[in-house]
């Protein structure tokens, strides 16, 4: 298989979107609904997104892997944001009559955003002016910070890697049998350069049923990894029937990655259908348990997620959501 696309920064939707002055369902402080019409966007046709592969958009947040201090690290999402002036600037320009005619809101990049931590980096992509990288239609930079095993804020992060054997604990698809998914370690350096989705108990209100409070569980998960077998042609009305009746179409959405790279996206929301769903396409899957520790010279926490998985070594459950470690 193939390496899927990189997703570094915003995804645009298959179809042209609107803006409909309605309570959001997808964030509760939001007072606006961002809705798919029945066109398609240009950039799919400029892909040829028809031999594209339709794959499963997980809801989770989004990490990189790349060098840092001379090996292989995670990195988790930082998007560099604008400080309260002017966010409140950029917000009054697209209420007014120059934002409506499409002008240009003009950035002081120097000035304008918040500070971010020295090992901080833009993400691959992101426009360059006089060696600064420039904010997208947002107004947000977006980039990646390591993630180190004393930062707390990322403490959810760092439990999936583990940086002194050099891997990371992944979900994907078991190569002899694709039906089956199975948590295995993976060499970071294997995963060099890709992006993933942290998923797990305390990541997005856990809409997957993983772990529990006292036993959290998280994952990585490539991006590009769950094809969607069953996908409909790339058409409004099929896909709203897929999403509502087909079982596969329980997941947050589609990621389609085309063969020049470019990825396209449609969520459940841009349809105005809720998410999360019960009993989620991806716990209907079975999945092993395929963490061997012995393979490594270290001598692992006893309580590190490493460890808990190294003890049902072996073991297969009917689903995600039924792996406990009370």
């Amino acid at each position: 298989m193939r390496r899927r696309g990189s997703v570094q920064q915003k995804i645009s939707c298959v179809f042209l979107t609107e803006v409909k002055n309605e309570p959001s369902t997808k964030r509760e402080y939001q007072k606006f609904r961002v809705l798919a019409t029945e066109t398609l966007n240009p950039k799919v046709l400029e892909s040829d997104i028809q031999s594209a592969v339709p794959t499963e958009k997980l809801d989770g947040t989004c990490c990189y892997v790349s060098a840092y201090k001379g090996k292989p690290y995670l990195w988790a999402r930082l998007d560099k944001k604008p400080n309260k002036q002017a966010e409140k600037r950029f917000k009054t320009f697209q209420h007014s009559t120059k934002g409506s005619e499409g002008k240009a809101f003009v950035w002081n990049v120097k000035e304008d955003f918040r500070s971010v931590p020295e090992s901080w980096i833009f993400a691959h992509g992101v426009t360059q002016c006089n060696g600064y990288p420039q904010p997208d239609e947002n107004g947000h930079i977006p980039g990646w910070v390591p993630v180190e095993n004393d930062n707390k804020q990322y403490c959810w992060h760092s439990s999936v890697v583990n940086y002194e054997i050099g891997a990371a604990l992944v979900l994907r698809p078991q190569k002899e049998h694709q039906e089956l998914l199975e948590i295995t370690t993976v060499p970071l350096h294997e995963l060099l350069e890709q992006t993933l989705e942290l998923i797990g108990t305390n990541i997005n209100a856990n809409p997957y049923g993983l772990g529990s409070k006292k036993q959290p569980i998280h994952l990585l998960v490539s991006h590009g990894v769950l094809e969607i077998q069953s996908a409909p042609a790339v058409n409004y009305q099929q896909l709203l029937g897929w999403f509502q009746g087909c079982e596969e179409g329980k997941v947050e959405g589609i990621v389609w990655h085309c063969s020049d790279g470019t990825l396209i996206k449609l969520h459940r929301h841009h349809l105005g259908l809720r998410w999360p769903v019960e009993d989620p396409f991806l716990n209907s899957r079975p999945v092993l348990v395929n963490v061997d520790l012995t393979q490594y010279e270290w001598d692992f926490i006893p309580k590190s997620l490493f460890t808990t998985f190294s003890e049902f070594n072996g073991r297969q459950f009917d689903h995600l959501k039924d792996i406990c470690f009370e």
